[in-house]
């Protein structure tokens, strides 16, 4: 730092001190000592000032980055016509929603709950008739009531509806339109009496944040219900005249391989992945939505998975072949 040899003027700010050899109270002219005291005082006055507002900054610095309030950030992402954004899933990962799964051990599940996040799941309707198409209306509302408007976008669709009945029968993956207004419609046709679980798997946008999470609720069709065992657990299912086969046994203390193989035609990319494997727990309809590795595996569409707990489940496993999408299912028995 360059120290001039001559006093600045007399300027006062809020930031200045104003270092005279003048004491205050005394006669003018009057001195406080001799001049190289006068001088030193100065110099150590500045160094004083200095070191006052480095600390200053340092500890607003804590404040902001340290020990303050957090900050959530997340990677740029691409804008779509809608307000939307696309997110990156490079990596397998499964879709839950916090506070909803184990503790120390086991997956963490969603669709547990109508509410979460600040987030609530609203239909316009939970009562239908079995084997009619009618409309299933629902918005996602914010705090406050008001619909959210605005998604990220996850393989592909800015959200992602399952629905199945609470015995694990007449699953269905879907996805619904969102007009401008936040309500999302769909044709939903539930064939059987029974009570049916929807579950909304989305990551809305709001206030600057991205909020990953499951929504769930029931829907009703009268009538008599005559629900069904959940078939013998295996590793071999037939769809449309193709064989699909898995290896693997995923438990709750660890995260598993899980390898699905497809006999009978060539796996295509669908929704921006080989596949999508969607977990029910027997009982309270638990959620996982789990995504495979980028590449096939020999052949293989491989998937890493933890069990919530253990108990019966239902797998559903999305593929397409040819241009067509089919549905394997299993049951999986987790000691």
């Amino acid at each position: 730092m360059d120290v001039p040899t001559e006093d600045p003027p007399r300027r006062k700010s809020k930031w200045s001190l104003d270092l005279t050899d003048e004491e205050p109270g005394a006669p003018t002219g009057a001195t406080v000592g001799e001049p190289e005291k006068n001088s030193t005082f100065r110099f150590a006055a500045i160094g004083a000032l200095l070191i006052v507002v480095l600390f200053a900054g340092y500890g607003l610095g804590r404040l902001n980055n340290g020990t303050g309030a957090s900050t959530t950030t997340t990677t740029p992402a691409a804008a779509t016509s809608t307000g939307s954004t696309v997110v990156n899933e490079n990596m397998p990962h499964t879709h839950g929603a916090a506070g909803t799964g184990a503790a120390a051990t086991g997956a963490v599940v969603g669709g547990l709950s109508l509410s979460s996040d600040g987030l609530t799941l609203h239909p316009r309707t939970t009562m239908f008739e079995a084997g009619k198409k009618q409309p299933l209306n629902f918005t996602i509302d914010a705090t406050g009531g008001t619909p959210v408007t605005s998604y990220a976008i996850v393989h592909d669709k800015p959200l992602h509806l399952i629905v199945a009945r609470r015995d694990l029968t007449g699953f269905q993956h879907l996805h619904p339109v969102m007009a401008d207004d936040g309500t999302w419609s769909i044709d939903l046709t539930l064939a059987q009496p029974g009570v049916y679980r929807m579950i909304a798997d989305f990551t809305a946008l709001v206030g600057g944040r991205q909020i990953a999470t499951t929504l769930g609720t029931d829907l009703t069709v009268a009538g008599d219900y005559a629900p069904q065992a959940l078939p013998a657990a295996s590793d071999r299912a037939t769809v449309a005249g193709l064989t699909v086969t898995y290896e693997g046994k995923p438990d709750t203390k660890a995260v598993q391989p899980l390898l699905m193989t497809v006999t009978g035609g060539a796996v295509e990319p669908y929704l921006g992945a080989f596949g999508h494997l969607v977990v029910l727990r027997q009982g309270d309809v638990a959620y996982l939505h789990v995504h495979p590795e980028q590449q096939l595996v020999d052949g293989k569409v491989k998937f890493w998975v933890t069990a919530p707990s253990p108990g019966a489940y239902r797998m559903f496993f999305d593929f397409q072949v040819a241009g067509q999408v089919h549905t394997a299912e299993w049951t999986l028995e987790v000691g």
